[in-house]
Order: structure tokens, then sequence, then C-alpha cells
């Protein structure tokens, strides 16, 4: 007999999403993926709770009737589960046939891998980079500027230096991976005491990468699985509000990780790009 696969339950973080997440929830409900599946709604006023109390009964569902935020949601779902794999999604997902067992053997047979991202496509099929230097780091602005694509074409620095345009068709290291699907390997989460509470949105797996490979685990990207992400579900209607958020979240990274000095320069820059932009306008 073959060796058995290892276990892993799923989470979903769900704010005003309900066609999605069930759509989301039809990709890692069939009786061989996860062993068990949550979804913690964040104050939704869209029915998104009732709406699967229906069409999934099996899935258990934690409603928060505030919003306390993207990663304390997490944690209460990871805490709610026991497998020791976990795949966190965000609620505008698809799942790949096959995924959640890949990760789980992936986590299994890469033990000092915290976390694995998988490889992320966007509706159309196209590949959805995610993998990232550090906020606030040269390297990260280099890759965001209009050179990035460019030294992408230089295959020394493209498969050896570049994060962002680096390689997406093989498993390698990465500083953070986009959390929209992580799979977790809960010794580690738990070691780190899981994601700060204090970013509400954004950033927050940017933070819990960092505290991971600072505890000695590696982040890994991981194409052994594909989902499909759609980006920006929830926060589309109020984009101005989230530019502020995300602006906020990396504020806060940089006072959580980075010296005194380091964040008076970082500051500075986000007070002139903020500047410029009005300028623009």
């Amino acid at each position: 007999m073959g060796k058995a696969p290892p276990e892993i339950d799923s989470v979903l973080v769900s704010h005003n999403t309900r066609e999605l997440l069930l759509a989301a929830l039809a990709s890692v409900t069939p009786e061989d993926t996860a062993r068990e599946v949550i979804v913690v709604d964040n104050g939704s006023e869209d029915g998104s709770a009732e709406a699967v109390r229906r069409a999934f009964p099996r899935v258990r569902v934690l409603e928060n009737p505030d919003n306390p935020g993207y990663g304390a949601a997490a944690n209460q779902g990871i805490a709610a589960c026991s497998a020791p794999f976990v795949l966190l999604l965000n609620s505008d997902t698809v799942v790949r046939p096959g995924a959640l067992r890949a990760l789980a053997r992936y986590l299994e047979d890469h033990p000092r891998a915290g976390l694995a991202g998988p490889r992320l496509e966007n509706p159309d099929g196209t590949l959805q980079r995610s993998c990232f230097a550090f906020l606030g780091t040269a390297r990260l602005a280099i890759e965001k500027s209009p050179l990035g694509p460019r030294l992408a074409s230089i295959p020394a620095l493209r498969d050896h230096w570049l994060i962002h345009h680096g390689p997406h068709d093989r498993p390698r290291t990465a500083p953070w991976v986009l959390g929209a699907a992580l799979a977790l390997r809960r010794e580690a989460f738990e070691a780190v005491g899981g994601f700060d509470p204090d970013f509400f949105l954004y950033a927050e797996e940017v933070d819990l990468c960092y505290r991971l490979w600072r505890a000695g685990w590696e982040v890994h990207f991981a194409p052994v699985a594909t989902v499909m992400h759609v980006g920006g579900a929830s926060t589309a209607p109020r984009r101005a509000e989230m530019e502020a958020q995300r602006t906020d979240s990396a504020r806060r990274f940089y006072r959580r990780h980075y010296s005194p000095l380091r964040v008076a320069v970082l500051d500075g820059l986000i007070r002139t790009a903020s500047g410029l932009r009005r300028v623009r306008r």
C-alpha cells in the first residue's frame, strides 16, 4: 500500500464576496481534498454566511459581527482546525484539482519550509507573479521600477537575483509570497505566533514571512499546485481608502522590523511619493 497523503485543512477568510466565496468553496470541498474546511466571515452584509451554510453544510462557518482584519480572522480559523498543514485562502480564489494534496506533500518533503505559496494565475489563465523582496528594500524598488522587466532579460540576473521577475516555473525560496493562497505548516505558524493582528489588511503576510525567516524557517514558492486569484474583490469599491491602508501597513512593517534611521528614510520617501502624486493630479 502507498503512503497515506498528509492531512491538510483549508481556511477561507471572507468579507462581502458571497458568489466568489461559493466558487472558492466548491474547489476545496470534494471529499478527497481538505480534511476540514472553515470559513471565517468578517462582518459580511451580503448573506455570505447563510449562503455557505445552505450550499456547503459540512463547512464550518465562524462569524465575526465586525471586521477584525484579515490576519486576526486567519488566526481564528487556523486555531479552529487541527491538521498539521493548512491552506489559507482569500475568498476570491479557485483551487485547481490536486492542489491541496500537492502542497501538503511539498511541505512534508521540505521540513524547513514553514510556508509555501502555490503558482497563482489570473482569471484568464496567465501567470500572476507572487514572489517579492521585502518592503523597503532597494531590490523591491528596482523590481517595481521600469528597470525591473529589462533586468529580467538578462538570464543571470533573472535566475539568481530577481525575485518578482525571477523564475515562476520551479520551486525556490523567496523573501515573501502573496497571501492570496498560503500553505502553512502549523508547527512553524504557531512557533512565531501566527499573524500579527495589528495588521488590519495588507502586509500581514509580509510580516509573517519575515518572522518565519528570522526564526529559522524558510518561505518557499512551490508551483506544484495552481490557484486562480481574482484579486481585490472586497477592496476595489474602496480603492482610495485601501491605498491609504496599504501605506499604513507598510509603515507598520518598517517600525516593527527596521532601525529608526531606516524608518525615517522610508517615511520620507513615502511622503515625497505622495506629494508627487498630488502634484500630478
